[in-house]
């Protein structure tokens, strides 16, 4: 029987950012199809109490410490002219193991999660090769580049065009490149000239049984005022200047309305500069939580005011799943196929957001009707799912093709 390679740069349980949401998923979906073996590194050593979990669902488990440092990283790139984004996830130990594994066991496919993953397919494999880029994170980098000035934006715009040089001989070797919408598959077939047989949109989905506002939930604030939540991995830049633009700019427009309005800064490992953020009037920063759900359950609306942002954001298929309308920026916006009568408000300045905040905190009955229709959305369009059902004909299809 054919077996399935799984590579994924950071270990997928449990799924509690996005990245371990989509890795995890789609671990399940094609150990559902054939015996999976998983090859990953581990960043954090409390994800080895969670490896039982995982190993009940592959057909093995391939673990590396992550040991390598962002200025080692930084450094052998300079050196080399890789990108620092593929370095800082080279591994002996783990490249060994896979090439183990691939010598000894009926792999059919390899599909790689990530794309500074790629580096561990072996050139001439035989191998079907899916790649599941999730965004085009060489872009990412020119945009810091283009909002930048000096050796920042310097350093940013050379990762940006080393990596997308990787991504595009990465692209040209895989069967097919995943991307989390249409719109990151488009930009990336424009940058490569691929055509859609070989460049793909494979969405995000949302676990609505998980995030279901029917579910009981602890409170956690007093008072009742509106409360407006942000919810993200808090030393990731995007979402650092995202909170600290809101708690500055948008939040103060609202209190002079609405004295009583919060903003809650939900998310694990804040910065120093989040933490900060939290001495402004009506600022609250959790630091890690128990349970996110809380806090959207408890919230008038929930922002996602991103300035950059690629593919679709899961904070928001969260919010609008636990029946929150939701204020986004276009950016954040633009991977949901969403709209307002969804529950999904766009709003590009902070005096917009102010006022789209202001109108649902005003307006209750409309904010939960809003929310009430971003919750059906969410059932009709995104549930995991039918997101993975055509999982299998792309995993073993592509196969059948090259060896017809």
């Amino acid at each position: 029987m054919s077996e399935i390679l799984y590579i994924c740069h950071r270990f997928p349980y449990p799924p509690n950012r996005g990245d371990k949401i989509r890795s995890w998923h789609t671990l399940k979906a094609l150990a559902a199809l054939a015996p999976t073996h998983l090859a990953t590194l581990v960043d954090d050593p409390a994800d080895y109490q969670h490896l039982p979990v995982v190993e009940g669902v592959c057909a093995s488990v391939l673990l590396e410490d992550r040991s390598r440092h962002t200025v080692t990283a930084m450094a052998k790139a300079l050196v080399t002219g890789q990108a620092a984004s593929v370095t800082a996830f080279e591994n002996a130990k783990l490249q060994s193991r896979i090439n183990q594994l691939l010598a000894t066991r009926p792999i059919s496919t390899i599909f790689v999660f990530s794309g500074q993953m790629a580096q561990y397919v072996p050139l001439r494999s035989g191998h079907h090769f899916v790649m599941d880029f999730c965004d085009v994170d060489s872009a990412k980098f020119l945009t810091y580049a283009d909002q930048g000035s000096g050796p920042s934006a310097f350093a940013n715009r050379q990762e940006g065009r080393r990596l997308a040089r990787f991504e595009h001989d990465t692209a040209r070797r895989a069967g097919v490149s995943l991307f989390v919408s249409e719109a990151e598959a488009a930009l990336f077939r424009r940058e490569t000239g691929l055509g859609p047989d070989r460049v793909r949109a494979l969405e995000n989905g949302i676990d609505l049984e998980r995030y279901d506002p029917a579910h009981s939930f602890a409170p956690v604030i007093d008072g009742a005022g509106p409360l407006y939540v942000f919810t993200g991995q808090m030393d990731y830049r995007p979402n650092i200047d995202a909170v600290a633009a809101f708690a500055k700019e948008t939040l103060p427009l609202l209190r002079a309305q609405r004295p009583d309005a919060q903003f809650a800064i939900v998310g694990r490992a804040p910065t120093v500069e989040v933490k900060a953020l939290a001495s402004l009037p009506g600022v609250i920063v959790t630091g890690e939580v128990d349970d996110t759900r809380d806090w959207l359950a408890a919230a008038t609306a929930v922002v996602a005011p991103l300035k950059l942002a690629r593919g679709i954001q899961n904070k928001i298929l969260e919010a609008m799943a636990m029946g929150k309308p939701v204020v986004a920026s276009p950016c954040a916006a633009e991977g949901i196929d969403a709209a307002l009568t969804d529950g999904l408000l766009v709003a590009q300045t902070p005096l917009e957001e102010a006022e789209a905040c202001l109108a649902l905190a005003d307006d209750p009955t409309r904010a939960l009707a809003l929310g009430a229709a971003a919750r059906a959305r969410m059932i009709a369009r995104y549930g995991w799912d039918a997101q993975m059902a055509g999982l299998g004909a792309l995993v073993f299809q592509q196969a059948l093709d090259r060896a017809a």
